[in-house]
């Protein structure tokens, strides 16, 4: 009797509890897709780069009381939240330019944030369900472990898709000092920790947050100390660059009515800044084969070549022997030499298998030589104006650690794109603050011609120096200064930072060989 008497006084009580859990789950079932949204608010063009730490501290504490289930829930409309507002631009390159029916291209994107929001899923579950550790253990080395590893594999399993990694919000921020030492994913380490640090803080006892609250000035102090450090050395004089942006709308550019008009706009721009030792033109800048072009080629490295240029450009070359295009730069110096593009996009640069009239219709896209096949595993630099360049077409710049090999030479990055795929969205900036980031990792200056922009010179502590308006036909001039020399992160590339994060997941298992250990 007094039994029952006592569970009938506990049933209020109990009916509250779970009234309050309710409230919680719904609480951050509901916000994990806005809060995930808000992430790509980080990344550039707005460059609210606390809301990567806020976004990501509210994250940490939706899996805090979540059963494996809920934090599965969570973490996967968290992300499915920030690449469908981070990636939204993949509508005008698939539908606008690409001409897809609707349905399809919702599927294509739908697929892409259904598998990025799928590894976020999985690693909340997985932390529930396997990892015991509690408290600062799981704030300040487990979580921040688990993202870093997360992001490190997304950007290289099946392909990867390297985008919107977190340490890209930080290029303004003391924090991106530490890109030279340790690379993206380190700043990406460094602001998972603050995440972590902020809910210690809330939630730990009071040395727990003073311990977080240390983590945090300790980070920001070291990044201070090392932001303007010059990790490699100066060689030779700086030298005259000419970064010309023909700004030629995608929907146009292989319009067979065009094909005169471009040759034509790309002539005239070059023709006003012969004598600058080296000039550039972006991403398949002419519409056509390289053979097809000889005649213009030819007439253009003899005029740069009588006036002492180098002439360095994107252009689409096909192989008769081997019978196969190569997305690719050309560099007219001395003598011509080839750099063909690695990291292929798949479904327009090359194909996987597919049902046959998906394929017919990715073929008949805009870029009429599609199927490339992919340039040969760490190239050499190529020569031009004196200079040795590190060549990237595109977005196979956000592949950092593919670009290493080739700075034990190099002394200038070159990155050729055409973000005219994406109209006017945050594409192109996002893919210039992923430029930026290689410029600090390496310690070298980045030029990068854009078809329409954004067309910049970047320094070798990745601030942007000079850039071109958008969408408008002309010719980025300045001076650049070539270095050699290795930033710590070009010496051992991702390796300590993957390595230690895993350290810190493994952390998270001590509670679990404590108690197998206590019972002897």
């Amino acid at each position: 009797m007094n039994t029952s008497k006592a569970q009938m006084a506990a049933l209020p009580l109990l009916e509250k509890d779970h009234a309050v859990s309710v409230r919680t789950f719904k609480f951050y079932t509901h916000l994990s897709l806005p809060v995930g949204a808000a992430v790509s608010l980080a990344f550039a063009p707005f460059n609210i780069w606390l809301l990567a730490i806020a976004c990501f501290s509210f994250l940490f504490l939706a899996w805090e009381d979540a059963t494996p289930k809920q934090a599965a829930q969570r973490g996967f409309l968290f992300t499915a939240g920030t690449y469908l507002a981070g990636t939204y631009w993949l509508y005008h390159s698939i539908r606008t330019i690409g001409h897809a029916p609707f349905l399809l291209t919702m599927f294509v994107m739908v697929a892409l944030v259904a598998i990025m929001a799928a590894y976020t899923a999985l690693v909340g579950y997985a932390l529930k369900r396997w990892i015991p550790a509690q408290g600062w253990i799981r704030w300040l080395l487990v979580l921040p472990g688990a993202i870093v590893i997360l992001e490190w594999f997304r950007g290289w399993f099946l392909s990867g898709f390297p985008w919107l990694a977190l340490g890209y919000t930080q290029t303004d921020t003391w924090l991106a000092g530490l890109a030279p030492v340790g690379g993206v994913y380190t700043v990406s380490l460094a602001v998972t920790l603050c995440a972590g640090a902020v809910v210690a803080i809330i939630l730990g006892s009071k040395n727990t947050r003073i311990a977080a609250a240390s983590v945090i000035v300790v980070l920001w102090l070291v990044g201070f100390s090392i932001h303007n450090k010059e990790w490699t050395e100066k060689t030779g004089e700086p030298i005259s660059v000419a970064i010309v942006q023909g700004a030629v709308p995608q929907e146009m550019k292989w319009a067979e009515s065009q094909r005169d008009k471009t040759i034509e706009l790309y002539r005239g721009l070059t023709r006003q800044h012969l004598g600058t030792q080296l000039i550039i033109w972006p991403e398949a800048a002419l519409p056509g084969l390289s053979y097809e072009l000889n005649d213009v080629l030819s007439e253009e490295w003899t005029a740069a070549h009588a006036a002492g240029s180098a002439l360095v450009l994107g252009q689409v070359h096909y192989d008769p022997d081997e019978q196969v295009y190569f997305n690719a730069v050309l560099a007219l110096d001395k003598e011509p030499q080839w750099y063909a593009k690695r990291r292929l996009v798949p479904l327009t640069e090359y194909f996987p298998t597919l049902p046959a009239w998906l394929t017919g219709w990715l073929r008949s896209m805009d870029l009429p030589y599609s199927g490339f096949k992919a340039g040969i595993d760490n190239p050499p630099p190529l020569d031009a104006a004196g200079q040795k360049l590190a060549l990237t077409i595109c977005y196979e710049d956000a592949y950092a650690s593919e670009q290493l090999d080739v700075l034990k030479s190099a002394t200038l990055l070159v990155n050729v794109t055409n973000d005219a795929w994406f109209g006017d969205t945050t594409a192109a900036h996002q893919h210039l603050q992923i430029s930026r980031m290689r410029a600090l990792e390496a310690g070298r200056q980045l030029l990068r011609a854009g078809n329409d922009g954004i067309s910049a010179i970047i320094a070798a502590n990745g601030v942007v120096e000079k850039s071109f308006p958008r969408f408008k036909p002309g010719v980025l001039t300045g001076d650049v200064q070539p270095r050699i020399g290795l930033t710590p992160y070009a010496k051992v590339g991702n390796w300590p930072v993957i390595i230690l994060s895993f350290v810190f997941l493994i952390a998270g298992l001590w509670p679990l060989m404590a108690r197998r250990k206590a019972r002897g």
